[in-house]
């Protein structure tokens, strides 16, 4: 699976939440207020996704409609591997170290955190 430049992300995101089959004017109106783009290169970004095998396009009436053909949970799995091992060396210290510098954790977070790690403790028995 290819990794994804931000602005074809940013779509998938976008066909990812919605759920179900979505148009380019659905996913336009979706778009933050402060990143819209045109039609044009919408279907720009759709048609690379789908040459990538992102996404299938079917009819619905007179409009395209795209489906994802890969499921988010995949690729983020993907992604936060390929990043853990390019960034950090596969390396939990490493990752901790740039995640918690300058007191940017919260309270919340770091209970968060230690409930994940209770939970995982759990699963293994």
């Amino acid at each position: 699976m290819k990794r994804l430049p931000d602005s074809e992300l940013e779509l998938m995101m976008i066909i990812w939440d919605a759920g179900r089959g979505i148009t380019r004017n659905e996913i336009e109106e979706r778009l933050p207020q402060d990143r819209r783009l045109s039609a044009t290169t919408i279907l720009s970004f759709l048609s690379r996704l789908q040459e990538k095998g992102f996404v299938c396009v079917g009819k619905e009436g007179r409009n395209n409609v795209y489906e994802p053909l890969i499921r988010k949970e995949d690729y983020l799995r993907q992604e936060s591997r390929s990043i853990w091992k390019r960034l950090y060396q596969n390396s939990v210290g490493n990752f901790m170290t740039a995640l918690c510098q300058e007191d940017e954790l919260t309270e919340r977070d770091l209970d968060e955190l230690q409930e994940f790690l209770d939970r995982k403790r759990k699963e293994r028995g």
